[in-house]
C-alpha cells in the first residue's frame, strides 16, 4: 500500500475517533479531557496504535476505559469508515505536551543579561 495512502488513513482514523470518544458512555472517558494527538495503522491494516493525551482525569482509570471502550470504538469506525479491515486498536498515552510544557516553562526561566553584550559591544 503506498505511503500517501496510509498517511490519509491515518489521518482520518484520528478525527474519527476523537469524534467517537464524545459519545463514549464510560465515566472513565466522557468525564475526562481527551485529546487524540495521532493515529498510526500497519500497512495492513490490521492493527492501529491511538496516541492520546490526557488534560484531566485519572491516567490508569483513563486507559482502563479506553481498553473497555475499545470495541464500541472499533465498531463505529467500522461503521463510518469505508474499510475492507477494521484494525484492532491499542491505545498510548502521548506525554509530549507535558513534556513541550516543561521545555517552554524551563526556557521561560532562562534570563538574558545586558552587561554580557554590553562588554562585547564596548570593544
Amino acid at each position: 500500500m503506498a505511503k500517501y495512502r496510509r498517511d490519509r488513513i491515518n489521518e482520518e482514523m484520528q478525527k474519527e475517533i476523537a469524534l467517537i470518544l464524545r459519545n463514549v458512555k464510560d465515566p472513565r472517558v466522557s468525564e475526562a479531557f481527551i485529546s487524540v494527538t495521532a493515529a498510526q495503522v500497519t500497512p495492513d491494516l490490521k492493527y492501529a496504535k491511538i496516541y492520546y493525551s490526557l488534560f484531566s482525569g485519572d491516567k490508569k482509570e483513563v486507559k482502563a476505559g479506553l481498553k473497555a471502550a475499545s470495541g464500541y470504538i472499533r465498531g463505529q469506525i467500522a461503521k463510518n469508515m469505508n474499510l475492507r479491515i477494521t484494525p484492532e486498536l491499542t491505545f498510548i498515552e502521548d506525554d509530549s505536551i507535558e513534556h513541550g510544557a516543561k521545555i517552554a516553562k524551563i526556557l521561560e526561566g532562562i534570563t538574558y543579561s545586558d552587561e554580557e553584550d554590553g562588554e562585547k559591544n564596548d570593544d
